[in-house]
């Protein structure tokens, strides 16, 4: 079947996606069963290949990924959210609640908590499965932002006590996940835009760092939204 979308996604050494707001877009395409092709960009190309595309500076001024091409309308778009409402809309068989108050209590509250320990565990590791020119660029980039070297977000017991401090945020957010009895999804049966959030996150941290991800998944609800969306993960390429 011809690709409907192109995909731009972030490059590693592994070959796979391992963005969690790509992954966000990546289940949706497969859930959704559309064909798409990917073109996996490093990290210093992003900004020149989209401009190339013709997508304007977002208000962040930050050109990022995911980013599509719609062929068929020939429609450029950037940002996972305007992606997610494009498909949502473009193609509405097998449906995603993108938006829902217990959806986004759940990922304002993971923002908060799980957001804080990602920056420790994730972040400073993502160079690790970076090539030599995007290693280069992602250190450049981070550490000026940070003020200091990515290792010190590692040192001593830094990271324990991060993880530490969000515990009891952490067992707020899995009792959310699992408030509808009828699961195994956040809303029930079918998944939402909020088990892609979720889902998408936690392939990103199983893809960077092993023991981070076993940590969230020792939450049960963290565990079952992930379990459940792993058909939809077939294609990650």
């Amino acid at each position: 079947m011809a690709s409907e979308i192109t995909l731009y996604d972030l490059a590693c050494t592994k070959g796979l996606c391992f963005s969690p707001a790509v992954w966000r877009i990546r289940l949706m395409l497969n859930y959704k069963q559309i064909p798409y092709r990917t073109i996996f960009l490093e990290f210093p190309d992003i900004e020149p290949t989209l401009q190339k595309l013709g997508l304007t500076t977002p208000q962040s001024g930050k050109y990022t990924v995911p980013a599509i091409h719609h062929i068929p309308t020939d429609t450029y778009l950037m940002d996972s959210v305007p992606i997610a409402q494009f498909l949502e809309l473009t193609y509405p068989s097998r449906p995603v609640p993108l938006v829902s108050p217990l959806g986004q209590q759940i990922e304002s509250q993971a923002r908060g908590a799980v957001g804080p320990a990602f920056h420790t565990s994730v972040m400073p590791r993502e160079v690790n499965i970076l090539s030599p020119r995007a290693q280069e660029y992602f250190r450049r980039t981070r550490e000026a932002a940070l003020g200091h070297a990515l290792e010190d977000l590692l040192s001593g017991d830094s990271e324990e006590r991060v993880w530490e401090s969000v515990e009891r945020g952490m067992l707020g957010i899995d009792e959310l996940i699992r408030a509808n009895p009828e699961g195994p999804f956040v809303l029930g049966e079918q998944p939402s835009g909020t088990d892609f959030f979720i889902a998408g996150s936690l392939q990103s941290a199983k893809m960077v760092d092993e023991e981070t991800f076993e940590r969230c998944v020792a939450y049960p609800g963290f565990r079952a939204v992930y379990e459940a969306c792993l058909p939809f993960m077939e294609k990650r390429d």
